[in-house]
Formats: structure tokens, C-alpha cells, sequence
């Protein structure tokens, strides 16, 4: 029996210890992890936060004095609706993992929220605050709508209620105005893209002179196509006249902040493109009566005028002048005329007395004879009747030269000027004006009103 069996004392041989390797150890730990926070939601501040240039985020959540690292991998970054920036406090939902190369705790999120306000708020806030940084809601860049278009462009949903209640407005107020509608989807993923190349359509067509983009009305959610950065740069660089007409009138989106005009709904967009064809008419009647009255008064003025210059002596004699050289050309024209009867009648008289004769001789032989006289005498009388004529005309246009040079108009031409005294006769004298007089000089083109300081002479 041994020293021990004696003692009562019993021993174990010890197990052997197992070494783990750090990458085996790490694994069942993260494999461990991974099984048990399968599915979890944190919420905490952002920091660090750090962009790769393969799509995905790096960042932490800090809470106190505790943090932990987050990626978010590129298939569930790019779904994101707003942009995440340090400081921002959000609300994370992943599962948790550990990242074997550095043996980091982290978690792999697959959906990122902002906290307390939703994810779509704060994207519209980070783009209208980007956008109006730009000056891309500046009313000085904002182009005027044309008063009357003459083609109307509409890009929105050909099924949805906003479209038929647009083109029955339209269609009240002026039926005559085509109508072009580029077919979008104005909700959802492909919204942003389609709108916008609507627009893109009509600028590159032109053939329209104001677009509408127009949506009903809906929730954030469903208005959010309209808070697309592209969508909102392609309405900015539109070189047409753009109206944002979309949802109710609470409703604002990034859209309507850029576009040229904002309409509170699609409605009010078809009212407000165009006037209806009856204010058209009440103006263009207001415009004709402005017009009619303005010429009546111009009109008035000038015969006013005209009676003023016709009650001076000097034209009425001027108008008598003119009267008795008329009746001396019309004196002149009768004379030539009745001397011009007078020769026919003469010769009628010879042709009668030579067709006597022919009668008693070879009427063959003497109507030759008679012709060849007759051709002669014609020739004659035409050559006659043309220097008279000729020798007339000379005379005509000499007196009416000389008429010419004698009206006062061409004297006043050369500088000279008629005087008036105050009664309106003409004044050719200096003694028959004193010092003190009002006098009128009428000058080839107006008249000088003046008052008689000093003269000589008279």
C-alpha cells in the first residue's frame, strides 16, 4: 500500500489546456456575435464619417463616453434619402460583427434614419440649403412667362386627374393654343429621370413657349421626385419659361423653389399661363378706345393749327394767287381745244367739197389725189397741232415756274422770314411797330412769337 492510499489522499491528472490562435478565436467570436445580434437598432451621434471612394460609409456612433464603428456598405448606402454629416443624431439597423483584420467590434447597417425628423426632411433641407447657397432660387435669374404663349408644353402623367383638369381650364380659356404633353411618371424612382427629359425634349425641340411640370397632390413620400437635385438643375438650365405645379397649395418642393413660377396646383397653373380670351378682349377693346382717342385729340390739334395759319392775309392772297393762275391755264386749254374743233371743222368742209367733185372725175384717180392731200394736210395739222402743243407746255411750265419763285414758302426757304404785328397784318415798315409790340415772324418752318425792344430806321 502506498504512502498515499495510507494518507486517504485521492489526485486528478490535470486536463490538457487548449491555445486558441487569434484568427480562429476572433472567428467563433464574430460568428458567436453574429448569431446572437443578428438584427438590432442603435442610435447615437455621428462622427468621424468618411465617404470611400467605393460607395461605402465609415463612420462612428458616440453615446457619452461609449462609441462604435458602423460601415455601410455601397448596395445599402446608395438607397439612402438624405446625405448623413457629423453631429447628426440617427438611428442605425444592422447586425453586429467583428471585423477580423484589426479584431474590431462594428456594426454592419443596412438602414440609417435621422433622428426625431424623417429621412426625407432632412434631404430636403440639405438640398434647398445646397441649391439656394447656389443662387438657383434667386429671383433675378428667374425669366418671365410669356403674356400670351402661343404653345403651351406639359410634362406630367397622361392618366393621372391633374392633366384632364388642366386641359379642360385650358381649353376654357383659350381653345386656339396647342397643347404638347411629354408622358412621365411622377412618382417613384424613374420620376426624376423622366421629368427631366421632358424638359430636356422641349428645349432642344423648341416648339413650346412655357413648360408646366405638374403632380396632384400626395405625401412627402410621394412628392419626393420632385426633390431631385437633378431634377431641379435641368428646370434651372431650361432656357423656356418653367412652371412648378405640383401637389396642394401647403405642399413645397425643391421644384418649385427653382422654378420660374410656382403654381399652388396644377389647376391654378392652367389659370395662370394663360388669360382667359375674354380679359384678352377687354384689352385689346381698352387699347383701341386709347388709341381712337389719342388720334381724335392729335387730329383736333392740327386742325386747330391749320385754321390759325389760314386766317393770315398774306396766304389768302397767296390762295388767290394760285386761283387766278389756274384759271389762266384753264382759259388756255379751252382755246387750244376750240382751235383744235375749228381746224377739223375745216377740213370736214374741204373733204365735203372734194367728195362733190370726185363725182364729176375718175373717182379712182381723184381719191388717190384726195388721200395723198388729205395724208398731207394730216401731217401737217399733226405737225402743226404738236409744236402748238409743245409751244403751250413751254409756256405753262414757265409761268409756273415764275408762279413758283413768287409764292412767299420759297422766299422763306432762302431765309427770309413774313412779320406780323399783333392783329395779324403783315408789317413792311418799322415806323408801324413801337417799342413794346408783339410780333410774329413766320419762317419756313414754324413761327417765333417775340416783343419789339429796339428798332432803327422808321
Amino acid at each position: 500500500m502506498s504512502s498515499s492510499d495510507q494518507l486517504g489522499l485521492t489526485f486528478q491528472v490535470a486536463a490538457a489546456r487548449r491555445v486558441w490562435r487569434v484568427a480562429d478565436l476572433v472567428s467563433a467570436a464574430r460568428t458567436s456575435l453574429e448569431r446572437e445580434y443578428s438584427d438590432v437598432w442603435v442610435e447615437g451621434e455621428i462622427s468621424n464619417l468618411r465617404f470611400a471612394d467605393s460607395g461605402h460609409l465609415y463612420f462612428t456612433l458616440k453615446d457619452g463616453d461609449a462609441q462604435l464603428r458602423i460601415v455601410m456598405f455601397r448596395s445599402s448606402a446608395r438607397l439612402l434619402r438624405f446625405k448623413p454629416a457629423d453631429g447628426l443624431a440617427v438611428v442605425a439597423r444592422g447586425r453586429m460583427t467583428i471585423y477580423e483584420p484589426r479584431g474590431e467590434l462594428q456594426l454592419s447597417a443596412e438602414y440609417l434614419e435621422p433622428k426625431g425628423a424623417g429621412a426625407l426632411q432632412i434631404a430636403f433641407e440639405q438640398l434647398k440649403a445646397k441649391l439656394a447657397a447656389e443662387g438657383l432660387f434667386d429671383a433675378a435669374r428667374k425669366k418671365p412667362l410669356p403674356a400670351l404663349p402661343r404653345r403651351i408644353g406639359i410634362v406630367t402623367s397622361p392618366r393621372g386627374a391633374a392633366i384632364q383638369d388642366m386641359l379642360n381650364i385650358l381649353r376654357r380659356r383659350h381653345a386656339s393654343v396647342p397643347i404638347f404633353i411629354y408622358p412621365a411618371q411622377v412618382q417613384g424612382e424613374a420620376a426624376p429621370a423622366e421629368v427631366r427629359a421632358g424638359i430636356q425634349h422641349f428645349n432642344r425641340a423648341r416648339n413650346v413657349d412655357v413648360i408646366i411640370v405638374a403632380r396632384g397632390g400626395g405625401s412627402i413620400e410621394d412628392l419626393a421626385a420632385f426633390n431631385d437635385e437633378g431634377l431641379a438643375r435641368s428646370i434651372a438650365e431650361s432656357a423656356i419659361p418653367v412652371i412648378s405645379a405640383v401637389g396642394h397649395e401647403t405642399d413645397f418642393s425643391i421644384a418649385d423653389f427653382v422654378a420660374d413660377l410656382r403654381a399652388p396646383t396644377p389647376s391654378a397653373a392652367a389659370e395662370l399661363v394663360i388669360e382667359s380670351r375674354y380679359q384678352l378682349e377687354e384689352r385689346v377693346a381698352s387699347l383701341r378706345q386709347r388709341i381712337s382717342s389719342g388720334a381724335r385729340y392729335r387730329l383736333l390739334l392740327a386742325r386747330q393749327a391749320l385754321m390759325e395759319w389760314a386766317q393770315h392775309a398774306a396766304f389768302a392772297r397767296m390762295r388767290d394767287a394760285l386761283a387766278r393762275r389756274q384759271q389762266r391755264v384753264d382759259d388756255l386749254v379751252y382755246r387750244m381745244l376750240s382751235a383744235e374743233r375749228h381746224l377739223l371743222r375745216q377740213y370736214g368742209s374741204r373733204l365735203d367739197v372734194a367728195g362733190a367733185r370726185i363725182r364729176h372725175f375718175d373717182v379712182r384717180r381723184q381719191l388717190a389725189a384726195m388721200a395723198r392731200e388729205i395724208d398731207s394736210h394730216t401731217a401737217t395739222l399733226s405737225a402743226a397741232m404738236r409744236r402748238f402743243l409743245l409751244i403751250r407746255r413751254a409756256h405753262w411750265e414757265r409761268s409756273g415756274a415764275r408762279l413758283e419763285e413768287m409764292s412767299p414758302l420759297r422766299i422763306l426757304d432762302r431765309g427770309y422770314a413774313l412779320v406780323f404785328d399783333s392783329t395779324g397784318r403783315l408789317l413792311k415798315d418799322a415806323a408801324d411797330i413801337r417799342v413794346g409790340d408783339e410780333i410774329s415772324a413766320r419762317l419756313a418752318r414754324g413761327t417765333v412769337v417775340s416783343t419789339v425792344k429796339h428798332k432803327t430806321g422808321g
